[in-house]
């Protein structure tokens, strides 16, 4: 564990360290960064988006030979959820500009959102009651340094305003958002409000990344970006609890460190991007082995916590396109897993692969399909901890008898009108929470999404 003062220290030298680092290798971009014919960026001058996203979960009744405090429902149900988001943006000045998103959430999802480390709905982690409630999703500062002539063009979006951008740029972004909007994304795998739906492939299910319950936190982040290749870093506040609403205010002792590496490879004459991820969380979390030795039978993760202790993870993600209209994607993730999962889903280990279609060659250009596959897994430390009748904030079933938790998800999205996509959904779930002795289980969702 890391105390108060190795704690800030830690933070104060990574900060300076990821500072200087990205100041040098901006200062020698913009030396050796190609001229172009001065075109200054031109931003709009304001911008509103809106969205509003409900699904339909239902899953099939399947085998269990048990049930724990944390299990999915052997019985069929039907749950939903609902999202509602205006994403506002106002450019202040040249490079500056803010963004505030106020959202609505409600709803519920199966079994009290427990009973699967890969969760099938992945709008249902905005949602803390049925009952439909407003907030601030995001309120956060965006200041860009251009470090060259050369320029490219953005389209409005929510969070971006349409106009043109420098190519060689620093960015700092400080305020209230989600981690997942600057580390992690990927092109075909990131958005449950019109791609897979499934929280192990909307994102990379071994990142704990720094977030409340909804998702999102408080922090910053520098992101220096050239055309081949980018680097970025944050530092963020971590829940006070696993899976918490209120934010840790002890930033010297528990927080959350990120950092990722992009390149931009070029492959069949098309550009992806490969990106290498790492992060650090310190925070109030207890730890598994600690539990087991105290507690043998029924252990309880929450009565060894430590304000400092500390988890690590990596990650790998790649975005491919094959063709104008498909693409490839994978991810993998690792982390200890010797501390209780704290923010995101208890997933140790990850490894994924998908597709995405366009519709164009059957004259559908606005709709679009997807299928993928994902193999969750566990630590030693976290499988052990379960199998003597542990849980944590989202799986427990009393007994465990351990396999890989292995899930299939197909989509097909169909551009209705003008505003509105209709999404039917398939999920598959082998070992649901990692327990041979239960399921598999059929999920079939509907989602409706309508955004301008």
């Amino acid at each position: 564990m890391i105390g108060k003062r190795a704690g800030w220290r830690w933070t104060l030298c990574g900060w300076v360290g990821a500072a200087s680092l990205l100041v040098a290798m901006a200062v020698t971009a913009a030396r050796g960064q190609d001229s172009s014919p001065p075109d200054q960026p031109q931003n709009e001058r304001w911008s509103v988006h809106f969205q509003a996203t409900s699904i339909g979960d239902a899953h099939d009744s399947f085998a269990a030979l048990y049930s724990g405090p944390a299990s999915l429902d052997p019985h069929s149900e039907v749950k939903g959820s609902i999202t509602s988001t205006f994403f506002l943006g106002l450019n202040v000045r040249k490079g500056l500009e803010i963004y505030v998103d106020p959202e609505i959430s409600g709803g519920a999802g199966f079994s009290h959102v427990n009973g699967l480390a890969g969760f099938p709905n992945g709008e249902i982690t905005r949602v803390t009651s049925p009952t439909p409630k407003a907030y601030i999703a995001r309120a956060f500062v965006r200041q860009t340094w251009a470090l060259g002539d050369a320029v490219e063009h953005l389209e409005g979006d929510a969070n971006q305003l349409a106009g043109n951008q420098p190519v060689s740029r620093l960015t700092l972004t400080f305020g209230k958002m989600s981690v997942t909007d600057i580390f992690d994304t990927n092109a075909y795998s990131h958005d449950p409000r019109g791609q897979f739906m499934n929280w192990a492939l909307m994102d990379n299910g071994a990142f704990d990344y720094p977030a409340d319950t909804r998702g999102y936190t408080w922090g910053a982040a520098l992101d220096l970006n050239q055309r081949r290749w980018a680097v970025r870093v944050g530092s963020f506040l971590v829940s006070t609890y696993a899976n918490g609403l209120p934010l840790d205010r002890h930033f010297r002792t528990n927080n959350g460190e990120v950092g990722e590496v992009e390149l931009h490879p070029k492959l069949l004459g098309q550009h992806g991007k490969v990106k290498f991820l790492g992060y650090v969380n310190q925070a109030n979390m207890g730890t598994y082995r600690l539990a087991l030795q105290e507690m043998p039978v029924d252990p309880d993760v929450t009565l060894t916590r430590r304000s400092g202790t500390v988890k690590y993870g990596f990650g790998l993600n790649a975005e491919q396109p094959l063709t104008p209209n498909l693409g490839a994607f994978l991810r993998w993730g690792w982390n200890d897993g010797k501390t209780e999962s704290w923010e995101f889903t208890e997933i140790d280990r990850t490894g994924q692969a998908g597709l995405q279609w366009m519709g164009k060659r059957w004259r559908r250009p606005k709709d679009a399909a997807g299928v993928a596959g994902v193999i969750n897994g566990l630590s030693q430390d976290h499988r052990q901890y379960l199998a003597a009748g542990g849980h944590g904030f989202i799986i427990g079933d009393g007994h465990l008898d351990y396999a890989s938790e292995r899930l299939l998800e197909a989509y097909y999205a169909w551009k209705a009108v003008k505003f509105t996509t209709l999404t039917l959904n398939y999920q598959f779930a082998a070992n649901p929470a990692y327990n041979r002795d239960r399921g598999p289980v059929s999920i079939l969702s509907m989602r409706i999404h309508f955004e301008f």
